[in-house]
């Protein structure tokens, strides 16, 4: 007698036929969220609304400066800081402007002054003017060239205490000061900090197209929202609590947009989950409890664990040593933290109200979630017509109430026999080629993963702002009038120790502007003409701030030029500056994410070990890992924009 079967053991039959003394903690979780949904649905919301709560009480902080660690850019800022009253050292922009009767045209004169003694006035700002003494010596009026005597700037300092919000606002006001009524002249600020700064919409984009998919994949309005609903619960309230520890953490304002992009997507991963676990209980004919606690039993578990991985890497980026990563890391975790405690808790007190009603799906909710899509989409991209989706869904729904067609259910979707799916089917082909597909997957990932061993780590600079912006022209000026190096200068800074450093400080002014990659160097420009204390040398690189000769260049005047030219003396000379700090910065970021991805990979390893009892699904991991992370960061190796990452998208590419 052929004794063979193909049935497998469905976790639900288990479940419904234990006693509640052998159900394991996990499935007893699951029961207790079905049947005391209002409870639960309760204390979640309390949890809210007590949050946000204190966070009103308490009060927020938050903290944008970009902390640089110890460098010789640092020494340079520290000797800026003191005798140049912070000129240069911090946050900075520009006032560029172009006149085509010429910048000293008295007329074009008096106006841009105005403007420059009005934007001094500002709290927090400091300016240099082209008309300056200062500004003469250091070289704001174009000299060469067709532009030459018709683009000028003034350098625009902002005190490390201004937030990243409030130096936006006053790029704003240093726009509105701009003189008019006088023909041929242009005015345009520039600098990152002075740009506008709104933090990106990217997750209600998301947002929108997960409505859209999620409603492909489960065929059904309500099985969508259940996923969306835990996930907004837990971004709601982890943002909260991230709100809260900014008042004891350097936390950034950028850091809630992390959070939400990060939680929305593992929220909705994770209750998804759970959910087509759940619908596989039903369809099973098991009743909507034990297809919860089913659900909960063998995909919240592993949802658990999944969580807990990524919170461990997000964890991971203690490693670098930096507190605004620090505050990213804890907001993207407790987010993710609380959203997967969302996941076991609140989503089976949502399978309690939705019960069999699952899958059901009528017109009315159907046509509001698909306009409500819309209206996110709209949000999200700025596309202020597509908001008029929100009261719409709206109309439709109140309209449902005395149009009976807006209420009837659509049919089930018709599904394909296990079997006969290109999931099945896909599965099973893997299975009979393990060999085949591992190692051809494998070599695919590698030969994407090359360019990352040419990859650049570095920061975004104005040339990446969109065309037509104030920040874009202004950056196009500087670079007709005085090159493209004037984007990003260098400024040495020496302290003195005697008489006998100024033919030194000659000297070496002399031998920067010999220097291959220089193309001009102003200086040296001592803290006062009395009773100088310290110099600054600004040097024009003849590239951009982002062209890896500029950084070739920064080495080379550290390791070469300045060590010689001073070789004899007592003089300390730093090179620094924007350019510089970022060079620096990304040095110190690229030497610690070997270990950063060591200590994640080997405490996620540990940690799967532990789930799985074996060490060849965690080392699977590990590897996959390694690949995934390689082959996506192909597109972007060339050169990897900190900054732009962080405050864009907020998430590192390389």
């Amino acid at each position: 007698m052929n004794t063979t079967s193909t049935s497998l053991i469905d976790p639900a039959d288990e479940a419904s036929s234990s006693t509640p003394d052998s159900l394991s903690a996990w499935a007893r979780l699951g029961r207790f969220g079905f049947r005391n949904r209002w409870p639960v649905l309760g204390a979640w919301i309390v949890v809210l609304v007590a949050v946000f709560a204190m966070v009103g009480t308490v009060g927020t902080s938050s903290d944008s400066s970009f902390s640089i660690p110890d460098s010789e850019s640092k020494n340079g800022f520290i000797t800026l800081d003191e005798y140049f009253g912070g000129v240069g050292s911090g946050r900075s922009g520009s006032i560029v402007f172009y006149a085509e009767q010429g910048v000293d045209e008295p007329d074009v004169q008096a106006a841009m002054t105005e403007m420059f003694a009005a934007a001094d006035d500002i709290e927090g700002v400091m300016l240099v003017s082209p008309y300056s003494p200062e500004g003469q010596q250091l070289g704001l009026v174009a000299t060469e060239g067709d532009q030459a005597g018709l683009i000028a700037y003034a350098q625009v300092d902002l005190s490390e205490d201004i937030s990243e919000g409030r130096s936006a606002e006053i790029g704003t006001e240093i726009a509105g000061l701009a003189p008019v009524g006088i023909d041929g002249l242009q005015v345009e600020i520039g600098g990152q900090a002075l740009a506008g700064f709104e933090p990106p919409q990217s997750e209600m984009i998301g947002l929108a197209f997960a409505i859209v998919v999620l409603i492909l994949a489960f065929g059904s309005v309500l099985a969508m929202g259940l996923p969306i609903g835990v996930a907004l619960f837990g971004v709601s309230i982890g943002a909260g609590i991230t709100l809260l520890l900014s008042s004891v953490l350097s936390v950034p304002d950028f850091a809630l947009t992390l959070g939400a992009m990060i939680g929305l997507g593992v929220g909705i991963d994770y209750a998804l989950f759970i959910v087509t676990r759940y619908r596989e209980g039903l369809k099973a004919g098991h009743s909507p409890e034990d297809a919860t606690v089913a659900a909960i039993d063998t995909a919240g578990r592993a949802v658990v664990f999944a969580g807990f991985t990524v919170v461990i890497s997000l964890l991971g980026m203690f490693i670098m040593g930096l507190p605004f990563i620090n505050g990213l890391a804890t907001g993207a975790a407790v987010t993710v933290l609380v959203t997967m405690v969302a996941s076991i808790t609140l989503l089976p007190a949502f399978l309690g109200f939705a019960g069999s009603r699952v899958d059901v799906t009528r017109r009315r909710g159907l046509i509001a979630a698909g306009l409500v899509a819309v209206a996110l989409l709209g949000l999200g991209l700025g596309i202020q017509p597509l908001l008029i989706g929100a009261p719409l869904a709206v109309v439709v729904l109140l309209a449902s109430l005395a149009y009976a067609p807006l209420r009837k259910e659509l049919p089930p979707r018709k599904e394909k026999p296990l079997r006969q799916t290109t999931a099945y089917r896909w599965s099973r082909f893997v299975q009979k080629n393990p060999w085949k597909v591992a190692l051809s997957t494998s070599i695919f990932l590698l030969l994407l993963s090359i360019p990352v061993l040419n990859m650049r780590l570095g920061f975004s600079d104005e040339s990446n702002s969109a065309e037509g912006t104030t920040t874009r022209e202004a950056y196009e000026l500087i670079s007709d009038g005085f090159g493209p190096g004037a984007n990003g200068p260098l400024l040495l800074t020496a302290e003195l120790t005697g008489p006998q450093d100024a033919q030194v400080l000659t000297g070496l002014v002399e031998t920067l502007e010999s220097t291959e990659g220089v193309a001009e160097a102003n200086g040296p420009i001592p803290n006062s003409f009395d009773a100088p204390e310290a110099v600054i040398i600004q040097v024009i690189p003849t590239t951009g701030p982002q062209d890896e000769a500029t950084t070739d260049l920064v080495g080379t005047l550290r390791d070469d030029v300045v060590p010689e030219a001073t070789a004899g003396s007592d003089l300390v000379v730093n090179v620094t500056g924007s350019v510089a700090a970022n060079i620096d910065f990304s040095s110190y970021l690229a030497a610690r994410l070997p270990i950063f991805f060591g200590a994640v990979l080997t405490l996620s390893f540990l940690l799967l070990m532990m789930v799985f009892r074996s060490l060849l699904v965690p080392l699977k991991a590990v590897i996959m890992n390694m690949l995934s992370i390689g082959a996506s960061c192909c597109r972007g190796s060339r050169r990897s924009s900190i900054a732009q990452a962080i405050r864009s998208s907020r998430l590192p590419t390389g």
